[in-house]
């Protein structure tokens, strides 16, 4: 579905909807173009102020984001369980994910030798059956092998990929050599790729 799709769904006003997880799966179910208009009224100034909140993104880039969040919600309805997580819990779980991809994106344009997906593991994205509980219990993992790492590691890599900062203005923002911040990378990195393979095994 494209961003002008997306925008005509939204320009007949419809009732409030109460129950948005039961909207959801039945978007999923039936693909109703009528109920993700209300989704996508409803949800789309949520997710654009949860991105904004996040930090590093403007005005039009947020607004970016969101159309890109909420084409992601339409594609992957079918995949949504309310088993598994709530619709805003699910929604903002993509939101998240959508914003660390632009970063990851912004990261490699600064630092071309790293790259993000060296610490999230692509084959377990949300276009597959997945479970935004998964995703928060791997983020979790994630936080605590960040723990373990040394405090000069852990800070230039929460910088990076949590803050999404480029190398360089991790640089600035330090005091230190460009080199050493990429050395530092490199080093939490390869640590964090043994942490996983030795502990880390996804539901």
């Amino acid at each position: 579905m494209k961003n002008s799709q997306l925008n005509r769904l939204c320009e007949t006003p419809m009732p409030e909807v109460q129950d948005w997880t039961a909207c959801l799966k039945t978007i999923g179910d039936y693909q109703d173009k009528a109920r993700f208009s209300l989704l996508f009224e409803h949800f789309s100034p949520r997710v654009k102020a949860f991105l904004i909140k996040g930090g590093h993104l403007n005005e039009e880039k947020a607004e970016e984001l969101v159309q890109e969040t909420m084409i992601k919600v339409w594609r992957r309805s079918s995949t949504f369980s309310p088993a598994q997580a709530s619709a805003s819990t699910w929604i903002y779980t993509i939101a998240r994910n959508t914003r660390i991809d632009c970063f990851r994106k912004q990261s490699r344009e600064n630092l071309e030798s790293l790259s993000a997906d060296d610490i999230y593991d692509s084959s377990y994205e949300d276009d597959s059956h997945y479970s935004s509980l998964v995703q928060i219990r791997r983020n979790d993992h994630i936080d605590q092998q960040l723990k373990e790492l040394p405090q000069e590691q852990s800070e230039v890599l929460r910088m990076m990929y949590l803050q999404g900062m480029s190398g360089q203005q991790i640089s600035d923002s330090l005091g230190l050599p460009l080199g050493t911040v990429k050395s530092r990378i490199r080093l939490a990195i390869a640590k964090l790729k043994i942490g996983f393979a030795s502990t880390y095994k996804p539901d």
